[in-house]
């Protein structure tokens, strides 16, 4: 598919977008450490109801908190540690994350269709196809959302020869895993010495 297919795909509103993660771990760091404040202030609270005294951490807890100063060192370090944390989450609610996973277009007649494909799965297909190339004696392929980095040593025939049919079986290759967004591809090759 050509790159005027895509973009008039993507006028037609099927365009794809990176998958988004589920981040788990995120999400169960800071909700084990929500519950557990809460099941022991909320434990603490139902002794107090039952007739006992507060617990000594809570009593300690609230005389510092009544205590000191607003511009303390300690109060302005957690300030600023739950002002990360918070930011943090923010972010992570905000972006796709999964930036190892491409996104492949989906078909005209499916738009809801959503497939992905691993930029070292990408890599190595075509750095398999680079490896087909004569004279081509080693290639290095990195796939980044942009761009496409290839580096090859040629073992012989003219670099420049090489590179022409190197970049014209990238393109090729390139176009056959069906990218929603193509990167560019970048070719350098270097005559291998020795």
């Amino acid at each position: 598919m050509s790159g005027r297919d895509l973009a008039a795909g993507e006028r037609d509103g099927h365009r794809t977008h990176r998958p988004w993660s589920a981040r788990r771990i995120p999400a169960a760091l800071v909700a084990s450490v929500i519950l557990v404040a809460a099941v022991a202030a909320l434990a603490d609270v139902i002794a107090v109801r039952a007739g006992r005294p507060a617990a000594a951490w809570r009593r300690h807890l609230a005389g510092e908190l009544a205590t000191r100063p607003v511009d303390d060192v300690w109060m302005l370090t957690g300030a600023a540690v739950a002002a990360a944390v918070g930011v943090w989450l923010i972010v992570l609610a905000l972006t796709p994350g999964q930036r190892r996973w491409l996104p492949l277009r989906s078909p005209a007649d499916c738009p809801r269709v959503r497939a992905s494909l691993d930029r070292d799965g990408a890599a190595d297909l075509l750095r398999d196809a680079a490896m087909r190339v004569p004279g081509v004696g080693s290639a290095h392929i990195r796939v980044r959302r942009h761009r496409i980095k290839a580096r090859a040593h040629v073992r012989f025939r003219d670099p420049r020869q090489v590179k022409d049919d190197l970049t014209a079986v990238l393109d090729e290759e390139r176009d056959r895993l069906a990218l929603a967004r193509p990167p560019r591809i970048v070719v350098r090759v270097r005559r291998r010495t020795g």
